[in-house]
């Protein structure tokens, strides 16, 4: 009942409002039509009649026409047709068709045709103004979230938006161009107004390089173009892989794809970040796609979160074919590594899990951790097994301190060991090594030369320059390497082996326990003077007499676990893994070095995919060893990037790499023969 008299009485009172505006309009345009000798007004008017317009746009043209066209004399009305157009289309995305059909009217009237000059200028100089203030408004109205989603279109939009817009460019026309349809000219100005960049923001940190975006219209992935180098049509490779040496091949990554949590306590490194690419909902796609688009068989990453990676990243690399191993970090530590391969091409054999702390031990007292795996390839039936070698991988993430290398050489002379023990065969030859990860140490660094020489003397080193990630030369104290750099206690040789592992020098020569050795202190041959011995009044003269307590000679007995004797050297540390480093860290197209990280703008590399190699017969430069492909060939790999290039795209991570490193990805293939001697 209520609703009924409501439309009886609500309906005739609006068709009588609506009949007053028309009134009203129509008035106004008889008003406007007296005072005008052109006849442009009245075909903008025929135009847009028919339509009904927004009442915001009536709003506008009615302030018009009381506060400019009533006080303007007769010889000014014709540019003020302008003003019209541009006012009613101060929303552009909804006035758009009546700002064509306003502007093409204005162009074929006979008005426009004296003073189309002074038109057009008036016109392009109004509608830039209008076209600049919509586009600050649009962007302000813009969500964070339309801002991430639209970065692969206007990537400058990653940086955090300023108040101050460029806005030159807009307003200036050419004049060779006043002659087009007006038309086309302002979608023109329009699509400029729509792509206006932003200022970049204040680098907050000083001395470091300011991160700047580049222009909008090149997409992210065109600078972050990554090239495959095929290594496989090389001479040096032809020569050793003939036509008939099958070869088994598979691809490998290593990848820091930066913790969430190391993400949220160091924010102060992400401040040229927008928040929302650091948001790990974003990340996470991106990661699982660019993985997902290299397709390795055989996946190293490392600062992976336990609970991303137990909720999240296993189920989604098992449903990818990936079977999966995790080893967190100890202590607090919420990220650690992961290794997983492909089960349709490969078979574990053993896994070892590495823990670098040690109790009581400052040169192992810290929280990094590793992971060695043994996998046999998996051959198309028919092929025995044993046809191909297993292959030994190995996943760790080192310290980062640039002060202590010598946590950095401890943490790896226990991966190496680890590595020695995993693979050497019973006939004493290696299985072919691929060790990946982040080693927080640049290219030609003492611990780099230590991996790739098999070789360094460290003893008064200062630890600062193991790694060669930052220089404290300046420092009055630095610490400096000692020899031996870690106890025997430890268990290792200073040739990376484990003590268990390591066979005597010579023949019986053994290192007993100490009890075993005091049996001896007084004992008949002990306790005679030696013949030769120069007679010393109080001193050598006197007898030692045996305790009561002592033992008998009769009362000696064998040591019963005699240890093999390992001498220390004096400050060098070997090992005996031939590894050379898949990547040059040189890009000879562009002069400039690789780099697979870049904190506070400063690109570095420290990551690495290291793989076992044949030495070179008297190849030695410069201190560098040469190495040449063994049973396990180095096929290709994907290149890295320059400093350069990573700071047009506003460093790392960014709308498009999602983590502070780039992946590393190499293609290998494995002789199907026996394995390679020791």
């Amino acid at each position: 009942m209520i609703g009924t008299v409501l439309c009886y009485v609500l309906l005739p009172a609006a068709r009588l409002l609506r009949a007053l505006r028309d009134a009203f309009f129509t008035c106004r345009k008889n008003v406007l039509l007296a005072k005008s000798t052109s006849t442009q007004i009245e075909g903008i008017f025929a135009a847009s009649r028919g339509r009904s317009a927004p009442e915001e746009q009536e709003a506008l043209l009615q302030q018009w026409l009381e506060d400019g066209a009533g006080n303007l004399p007769a010889s000014e009305s014709v540019p003020a047709v302008g003003r019209v157009s541009v006012t009613l289309t101060s929303d552009w995305l909804e006035g758009s068709e009546l700002l064509m059909t306003s502007l093409s009217d204005l162009n074929s009237a006979p008005g426009v045709t004296r003073c189309a000059g002074q038109q057009l200028t008036e016109l392009h100089a109004l509608a830039s103004s209008e076209l600049q203030d919509h586009a600050v408004t649009e962007q302000a109205k813009l969500p964070a979230e339309e801002t991430v989603a639209a970065a692969g279109s206007a990537p400058w939009a990653a940086v955090v938006p300023q108040t101050d817009h460029q806005t030159a460019g807009c307003a200036a026309i050419d004049v060779e161009v006043q002659n087009e349809d007006p038309a086309v000219l302002a979608w023109s100005l329009a699509r400029d107004a729509e792509t206006v960049p932003t200022e970049p923001p204040a680098w907050p940190i000083q001395d470091t390089v300011q991160f700047c975006p580049f222009p909008a219209e090149v997409p992210y992935h065109e600078i972050l173009w990554r090239d495959w180098e095929d290594l496989s049509v090389q001479p040096c490779v032809l020569e050793q892989v003939s036509k008939n040496t099958p070869l088994f091949e598979f691809r490998v990554m290593s990848y820091n794809i930066l913790a969430q949590d190391l993400v949220e306590q160091g924010l102060d490194l992400y401040l040229h970040c927008h928040p929302d690419i650091l948001n790990w909902n974003y990340r996470l796609p991106n990661l699982l796609q660019e993985i997902q688009h290299w397709d390795p068989d055989v996946l190293c990453l490392q600062e992976v979160q336990e609970n991303h990676y137990w909720e999240q990243l296993e189920p989604t690399f098992k449903e990818m074919g990936f079977a999966c191993f995790y080893k967190r970090r100890t202590g607090t530590k919420t990220d650690g590594c992961a290794v997983c391969y492909k089960h349709s091409r490969f078979q574990l054999i053993s896994l070892s899990p590495i823990e670098y702390f040690r109790p009581g031990l400052d040169v192992l007292n810290r929280d990094n951790v590793g992971l060695v795996l043994l996998l046999q390839p998996l051959l198309p039936e028919g092929l025995d097994l044993k046809a191909v070698s297993p292959l030994c991988v190995a996943n760790t993430h080192v310290l980062f301190n640039p002060r202590r290398g010598d946590i950095k050489l401890a943490q790896m002379a226990l991966l190496l060991a680890e590595i020695d023990k995993i693979a050497k065969t019973a006939e004493g030859s290696y299985c072919p090594v691929i060790l990946c990860g982040d080693l927080n140490s640049v290219p030609d660094s003492p611990l780099y030369k230590f991996i790739r020489n098999g070789e360094l003397s460290y003893h008064g080193m200062p630890a600062w320059k193991v790694s060669g990630q930052e220089d404290f030369s300046q420092q009055l104290y630095s610490r400096k390497l000692l020899a031996p750099l870690w106890p025997s206690s430890l268990g290792v040789t200073d040739n990376c082996q484990y003590v268990t592992l390591c066979q005597p020098k010579k023949l019986g020569r053994c290192k007993y326990s100490r009890d075993f050795l005091l049996q001896f202190h007084f004992c008949d041959v002990a306790c005679e003077r030696p013949p030769q011995l120069v007679l010393l009044e109080g001193v050598t003269d006197a007898k030692p007499d045996r305790p009561a307590h002592w033992p008998k000679p009769a009362a000696m007995v064998k040591d019963p676990d005699p240890q093999p004797f390992v001498p220390r050297s004096s400050g060098v540390i070997q090992h005996s893994l031939n590894l050379t480093s898949v990547y040059s860290h040189f890009l000879p197209q562009r002069g400039r070095p690789e780099v697979t990280t870049m904190p506070l703008g400063l690109g570095a590399t420290v990551d690495y995919i290291f793989y076992s190699a044949e030495p070179v017969e008297n190849g030695n430069r410069g201190g560098r060893r040469l190495y040449q492909d063994g049973a396990l060939k180095l096929l290709g790999r994907l290149s890295l990037l320059s400093e350069d290039v990573l700071l047009l795209a506003n460093g790392l991570p960014n709308p498009f790499c999602s983590s502070d490193h780039l992946c590393l990805l190499a293609s290998f293939g494995l002789e199907i023969s026996s394995l390679r001697e020791g």
